[in-house]
């Protein structure tokens, strides 16, 4: 039987949280990751994770408080589900899930909501194990989708208008960001000296608030790219992989 912890105020700085696991070019996100969540603690954040040396977790919490630009009411938010490597194929992503859905029905919600696309991109669920469990998609933005499991007939969640466009106004190469992942804290320092080396303009713009959260321009909070003000994509970028993009 597989045994899972779910994270809290007293066990946080002792455990690992699955990603970024034994680098210490990424401790110092590892560390802003875990302050992220300690902060969110008391939203009702979730993650829980196998007991066990991996990327195997599901991190979620009610969507009123979520980083995340999706309106609805009374409705957990799944932000990453993720089994890897030798775990996969075990039935710890179904059991995750499972726990995920049984723990919001406990808690009288109306229905777990996640962000799918329709092709697979990177650090973004998959829709078909999604569907299996009769995840339905409820709203669309370009190849991006918001999937719902109901428990009721109350009003589904839909994203909000500001992050529709995917557009912004500044033409230059621009990056939103938060530290929801461990892994772009490192990514900026290094973009940021490799601009600089360049000569290249390069825009950061970090999330670091719910308002910012869910008034953002981007379906994704923890990194996109824009690029000329159209959205590109949510790859995490190092500095060999931006100077390909800018190629």
């Amino acid at each position: 039987m597989n045994e899972y912890i779910n994270l809290d105020e007293k066990n946080i700085e002792e455990e690992h949280i699955c990603c970024a696991i034994g680098d210490p070019k990424h401790q110092d996100g590892v560390d802003k990751k875990k302050e992220w969540i300690k902060n969110k603690l008391k939203d009702g954040h979730v993650f829980r994770k196998l007991n066990a040396r991996g990327k195997i977790f599901i991190e979620y919490e009610p969507i009123e408080t979520a980083w995340i630009p999706v309106n609805g009411k009374n409705y957990m938010y799944i932000y990453c589900l993720w089994v890897a490597g030798s775990f996969k194929g075990k039935g710890i992503g179904k059991e995750l899930l499972e726990y995920a859905i049984e723990d919001s029905k406990k808690k009288k919600m109306s229905g777990v909501c996640t962000i799918v696309t329709q092709k697979k991109k990177p650090f973004i669920g998959d829709k078909k194990f999604f569907e299996h469990f009769g995840f339905k998609v409820v709203d669309t933005i370009d190849d991006y989708e918001l999937m719902v499991l109901q428990f009721d007939d109350k009003d589904t969640p839909k994203f909000n208008d500001n992050a529709r466009t995917m557009k912004i106004e500044d033409k230059d190469f621009t990056i939103y960001y938060s530290n929801e992942c461990p892994y772009v804290e490192y990514e900026v320092k290094e973009l940021s000296n490799y601009a600089k080396e360049k000569g290249i303009k390069l825009n950061f713009v970090k999330i670091d608030s719910l308002d910012k959260a869910k008034n953002a321009p981007c379906i994704i909070n923890n990194w996109a790219n824009f690029y000329k003000g159209e959205f590109i994509s949510n790859t995490i970028l190092n500095a060999n992989a931006f100077e390909k993009l800018l190629k």
